[in-house]
């Protein structure tokens, strides 16, 4: 009977015990999940890693420079005879000129700088119209030449003053304030501007444009046109006294300050020996002086007549592409070195490294197109009458496809049928047979 009695008290004090077990792990797992504190192994650290290298940002790649060209194009005298006159009146008594710069309206419309000689003064339509030896011009001209796009009018010439200051202050009012986007070099409203370089800019690329003439057609220079009338030779500014065998120090002078201001410098000389073909001594002379100063092209008007083109260079390096005379563009001279007109062209291409002078006749239609690479389109001019009613009223200035080549160098032309009439309104005419002997072209 002692035996169960042991193993009930036996019972009595295990059960607590393992109860009491139970009870500590109990407790000892709820506060290892609250975050007690716990011992915890460390695992083993990874190894440092290499220290990265920078990648370097790539340089950005630079924007090609767009490269591009600027064409220039350049006629001779627009000399407005009484004959040529008489061919724009219209039948309600108005005058349009547009006729004559109908043939060259592709080469306008395809050229950048735009140049025309205006040979004769628009002194003010109440003056009266005349012609040689005392010009005065309408007005509607200088509008014709504006409508068909020429954006650079050379006035000075030996026919400026041919209606003395007035004429000439009018002539350059009209300018002013008709079309003041022309850029009219050569003579001044205010003598004040005399030092003034006309600039003329064309997709960021600055040309000055500097023109001066031999002289107003007398050995004596009225003192009052000092100022107004920019002088190719040297002038006794006291009494007027000209020099036709100097040049005037203050074209150097501009051509100088012109090229601080401007990429290209471009000399437009009224100069030579009227209807002669040979260059003279004194603009071979010239040339070379302006290209010593900094001209890059030159390009002369007067002589009526087509003169040589050439490269110059001067004694310092500096050259220059030399016009000596383009001609006319339109008269009525029925001699016939005098119908032909050598139209200038050059393209300027624009790069990255500066301006490079070219010949370049991409934008032009290929028929008109010269065959071989020339600095000078050659343009035949011929007017002739369409009577109405027994008026002669209308005038024609055209391109003439048989004169695709150079200029003339001892030129050899055939001409047919060329007619004038006493009034001078019938000016030339020419038939096919129309041939001329041109020389090489320049190489650019």
């Amino acid at each position: 009977m002692k035996k169960p009695i042991s193993r009930f008290y036996l019972l009595l004090v295990l059960v607590p015990l393992l109860l009491l077990a139970s009870m500590g792990g109990y407790y000892f797992l709820e506060e290892t999940a609250a975050g007690s504190d716990v011992v915890v192994v460390p695992q083993t650290p990874a190894p440092p890693s290499a220290t990265p290298v920078p990648v370097p940002t790539p340089e950005p790649t630079p924007t090609p420079f767009p490269e591009h060209d600027i064409t220039l194009m350049a006629v001779g005298d627009n000399l407005m005879h009484l004959g040529i006159v008489a061919s724009g009146k219209q039948e309600d008594g108005t005058y349009d000129f547009s006729m004559l710069f109908q043939g060259i309206s592709p080469f306008l419309n395809a050229a950048d700088i735009r140049i025309i000689n205006q040979e004769t003064v628009m002194g003010g339509n109440s003056r009266g119209f005349s012609g040689f030896p005392y010009f005065n011009s309408p007005t509607e001209v200088g509008d014709a030449i504006a409508d068909a796009g020429f954006n650079v009018v050379l006035q000075a010439s030996n026919h400026t003053a041919d209606q003395k200051l007035d004429g000439l202050l009018y002539c350059a009012d009209f300018w002013k304030n008709k079309h003041p986007e022309v850029l009219v070099t050569g003579i001044h409203e205010d003598a004040s501007q005399a030092d003034d370089i006309p600039l003329l800019t064309i997709d960021d690329v600055t040309f000055a444009i500097l023109n001066y003439t031999y002289g107003a057609n007398t050995e004596t220079l009225p003192l009052d046109l000092l100022g107004h009338l920019n002088l190719l030779c040297a002038v006794n500014e006291k009494n007027g006294q000209m020099d036709f065998t100097t040049l005037n120090p203050q074209v150097l002078e501009d051509i100088s300050r012109a090229k601080e201001l401007a990429d290209i410098v471009i000399v437009c000389p009224h100069w030579g020996t009227e209807y002669s073909s040979k260059i003279s001594s004194y603009q071979e002379k010239w040339a070379l002086e302006m290209t010593e100063a900094g001209a890059d092209v030159i390009i002369g008007t007067h002589p009526h007549v087509v003169e040589p083109v050439e490269w110059i260079t001067a004694e310092n390096g500096n050259e220059s592409l030399c016009y000596y005379s383009l001609g006319n563009y339109v008269s009525t001279q029925k001699n016939a070195l005098s119908m032909l007109e050598g139209m200038a062209w050059l393209t300027f291409h624009v790069a990255g490294y500066g301006l490079k002078m070219s010949i370049c006749w991409k934008n032009i239609p290929k028929s008109w197109r010269p065959p071989t690479a020339s600095a000078i389109m050659p343009v035949w001019s011929f007017i002739w009458k369409t009577c109405k009613n027994g008026a002669t009223r209308s005038s024609v200035i055209s391109y003439s496809p048989k004169i695709r080549r150079s200029i003339i160098s001892k030129p050899i032309l055939l001409i047919n049928n060329v007619s004038h009439t006493d009034d001078g309104t019938v000016v030339h005419s020419t038939d096919n047979d129309t041939w001329v002997q041109l020389f090489p072209p320049l190489e650019l």
